[in-house]
């Protein structure tokens, strides 16, 4: 499989890991958006949110509570942060691995604004 998820999971590509267990790897963003910005991928590989099985279902759920833990763990959980799963090109995939964006250390305004609109998002 040429997917570059599973290549860092694998340990073939290098990453700055922030946490690691048996079902998920996460590790700090390339080009991160906001002060502190990783991303938590489940070990096996799942290409897009539509693809999310039945039986997929705790190691999803562990995704979300590994991104508290880092929350935590970084010190903006009470502060707060935000997570993304991004589905498909138009919701901004770029990599196909599924991948729990983590992002804080600032605040962050809502809505988010399309760049090609630069309107709000309904």
């Amino acid at each position: 499989m040429d997917c570059l998820f599973c290549k860092i999971i694998d340990k073939q590509i290098p990453a700055e890991i922030v946490y690691e267990d048996d079902l998920v790897l996460a590790f700090k963003d390339i080009s991160p958006q906001a002060p502190f910005h990783a991303l938590v991928i489940p070990k096996k590989h799942i290409a897009t949110l539509n693809d999310i099985a039945e039986e997929d279902r705790a190691v999803v759920g562990h995704m979300v509570i590994v991104a508290g833990k880092i929350a935590n763990e970084q010190g903006f959980a009470e502060a707060g942060y935000r997570t993304v799963f991004n589905c498909n090109q138009d919701g901004g995939q770029t990599v196909y691995h599924i991948h729990l964006h983590v992002l804080g250390g600032k605040a962050m305004g809502w809505p988010p604004y399309q760049e090609t609109l630069k309107q709000p998002i309904n």
